[in-house]
């Protein structure tokens, strides 16, 4: 702990140092001033734990230091000397920055008990701001993992209505997405090394990732789990985005830092987010273009994308009301008459209109919660069926079967008294909670009566499904609220409260305290 005496009188400041022994009690003297002003320069230089400092002196005397301190550095503790006269004095400023007093002349063991008290409360504050800092840093990891993976599902996912997505977007204090008209590409990289260095280098790698882009307002980072040892990064591109720069940059500090190669694939440029899954598809099949082995490399093939053949909302559409409907043999000639509609179809093409397939069918297995090992295990080797590209009609069979797999667990889900259903609504529900969720919204979008719905949910879940939405809202708030830097009105939007006040509304009613009380509490060791 680092001490300052304070004192116009160089014989009392001289005596003060030789008192005790200053390191045995855990202390370091680290200066000394003659004044208050003195002593507030030091600070702007020096990082100080303690004040020891006389009441009297010119120019700015011992109180006014303190109460300087108590508004400029809180965490300071100060100790005030002072003389019998000045008794009264000292102690109504207790409430204005000075801690305790003592009075002159001051005996060693006098010194050294306060000097133990000092220590105490000390430590106790370090530790309860190390304390904080270590919740705060979770919770903003909790808003960075929540900002993932909305990214994710903005390339994965299908999604129609755009307003509710931009909502979400500003909620989640991603309001560069929201611009009109935005121009993004998606790039991918996969960090190559040694196959025993690999797993152990995975962690740092997603370290120096995030870190590359914490300076960076144009340039966003998630993780797809389904690919494994490989990252993306949305790159919005305007006057301020080099995106060659940046990839030159990330392999760079790859090889410097962590002494590992990075294969690094460029999507399309994506004009609006309806198009973020084209770029995200682009530079996975960019990617599926690298050579294998352990070599740094950029693939770029831009030049391939004007031969792209895009999956029209129409097409997505008539897919979806198949597979929702059960109805297999439906979908395998809609995905005949698809692939028809292109006309000598390159490779390139080809795939990435399979990729976009692959991807509608794994939304559809996430709504109905089917992301099992067994599942993902299937959509994977479709997903190899497709980069492998023996033939097209083997990579059709290949999404054929994928398709009848899904939809033979949606069979399942509706005719198994409706627990499994449910168990997909909750899971929505978890993911989803600050989203405008309605029970109508829900049994349109999972083909069934609201008011049937309520029941089902009720009976499996034991509470209604607005109590359980609120619920999930409510824990998310608390641990939001662990975050010092966070307002309350911009957790509110994150769990899904458009008023502040209303949201603290029902919190209390929830937790029997107010957000802010709820905050306070935790400052309390």
């Amino acid at each position: 702990m680092n001490v300052l005496i304070v004192d116009d009188e160089i014989q009392i400041r001289k005596g003060l140092k030789v008192k005790v022994n200053w390191e045995k009690e855990g202390f370091r003297l680290v200066g000394e001033a003659s004044n208050g002003i003195e002593a507030m320069d030091i600070l702007e230089k020096q990082p100080v734990d303690l004040i020891i400092t006389d009441v009297r002196m010119p120019k700015a005397d011992g109180l006014e230091l303190a109460r300087l301190c108590h508004k400029r550095y809180k965490h300071i503790k100060v100790i005030v000397l002072s003389g019998y006269a000045d008794f009264e004095y000292v102690k109504t400023s207790m409430k204005e920055g000075v801690r305790d007093y003592l009075l002159k002349p001051v005996s060693p063991e006098e010194l050294r008990a306060a000097l133990r008290v000092m220590y105490r409360e000390l430590e106790e504050e370090k530790k309860k701001r190390r304390e904080l800092d270590h919740i705060s840093r979770l919770a903003n990891s909790h808003l960075q993992e929540a900002q993932e993976q909305y990214l994710l599902f903005l390339v994965m996912d299908e999604w129609e209505d755009a307003y509710l997505v931009k909502e979400r977007l500003k909620q989640l204090q991603l309001e560069p997405l929201t611009q009109d008209e935005i121009k993004a590409q998606i790039i991918t990289i996969e960090m190559r090394a040694e196959p025993k260095r690999v797993k152990e280098l995975w962690h740092p790698f997603q370290l120096l990732s995030r870190e590359t882009t914490q300076n960076q307002s144009s340039i966003y980072f998630f993780i797809n789990p389904n690919y494994r040892y490989m990252i993306h990064f949305l790159v919005l591109i305007n006057k301020e985005t080099n995106i060659h720069h940046f990839i030159s940059y990330f392999q760079q500090q790859a090889k410097k830092l962590m002494n590992i190669d990075t294969v690094i694939a460029v999507g399309q440029q994506a004009n609006g987010l309806e198009k973020l899954t084209d770029s995200y598809i682009s530079s996975l099949l960019s990617w599926s273009q690298s050579p294998i082995g352990i070599l740094s490399q950029v693939v770029d093939s831009t030049s391939l994308y004007d031969d792209i053949y895009d999956l029209s909302a129409d097409h997505q559409k008539r897919l979806i009301n198949v597979i929702e409907s059960l109805q297999l043999c439906k979908f395998k000639q809609h995905l005949e008459d698809i692939f028809e509609e292109i006309e000598h179809p390159s490779v390139w093409s080809f795939s990435f209109l399979a990729n976009r397939t692959l991807f509608l069918l794994g939304s559809m297995a996430k709504k109905y919660d089917m992301e099992s090992g067994k599942l993902k295990k299937w959509i994977w080797e479709c997903q190899q069926d497709i980069w492998k590209y023996h033939s097209q009609d083997q990579v059709k069979e290949s999404l054929n079967q994928l398709a009848a797999s899904i939809i033979e667990q949606i069979r399942l889900a509706r005719f198994s008294n409706g627990k499994l259903i449910v168990e997909s609504i909750k899971h929505y529900l978890d993911e989803h909670y600050a989203a405008e969720i309605t029970l109508t919204s829900l049994s349109m979008m999972y083909h069934m009566n609201s008011a049937y719905l309520s029941e089902l949910f009720k009976s499996h879940i034991g509470e209604n499904f607005s109590d359980y939405l609120t619920k999930v809202r409510m824990e998310k708030a608390k641990f939001f609220l662990k975050d010092p830097e966070l307002k309350i009105i911009d957790i509110a939007s994150l769990v899904g409260f458009s008023n502040s006040g209303y949201f603290s509304t029902v919190f209390k009613k929830y937790f029997g305290s107010t957000p802010v009380e709820y905050r306070k509490s935790l400052e309390v060791v």
